[in-house]
């Protein structure tokens, strides 16, 4: 997995369809520090992100199954942009923060607690599942005009020599702070 560096590309249009709505003016730029899905009962407290050594997208330590991530050379989550946040499905010590991230339904919220105390609330337009082998780059990372967010787990069939097979990915758009 590769992300796109941050920045929106003028009537770009990555991922599923996206809904009509209400026009959410762009959040000013600060770091996330907590992800909810209230849908879910998720309550995570979020770490910054990078690219590992192949350049694929790092994934928070397994010794914390309950932390998500932000990968922090993208967009923050309320600006223009496409936000990417990712977290385990599980580890060896049992469920992790996104276990059920695939229940998740079109309508759901996602909310991002930042630095500055303001909350980007994003609602869920679609929830898909990747063969890692051909994952979508462009669809799932690709710039947006207006903020986005994604959410990525591990998904599909488990193989002990190389893991998940899949990853579920949630596209969400802004649609309110407080």
């Amino acid at each position: 997995m590769r992300p796109a560096p941050a920045g929106p590309r003028p009537g770009a249009s990555a991922g599923p369809a996206r809904p009509a709505g209400p026009v959410v003016l762009p959040l000013p730029p600060s770091p996330p520090v907590r992800l909810r899905i209230p849908a879910l009962k998720v309550d995570s407290p979020m770490m910054r992100l990078g690219l590992d050594a192949s350049g694929a997208l790092e994934t928070p330590p397994d010794n914390d199954p309950v932390l998500s991530g932000w990968y922090t050379d993208g967009t923050v989550p309320g600006a223009v942009g496409t936000a990417i946040t990712t977290g385990h499905v599980d580890t060896r010590l049992g469920p992790g923060v996104f276990f059920l991230l695939g229940a998740l339904r079109e309508g759901a919220t996602v909310e991002i607690v930042r630095a500055d105390r303001s909350v980007a609330v994003f609602t869920v337009y679609a929830v898909d599942s990747y063969s890692k082998k051909d994952f979508p780059d462009e669809k799932v990372y690709g710039p947006s005009d207006r903020p986005e967010l994604r959410v990525i787990t591990c998904g599909g069939e488990y193989d002990k020599k190389s893991g998940y097979q899949e990853n579920v990915v949630v596209f969400a758009a802004l649609t309110g702070s407080r």
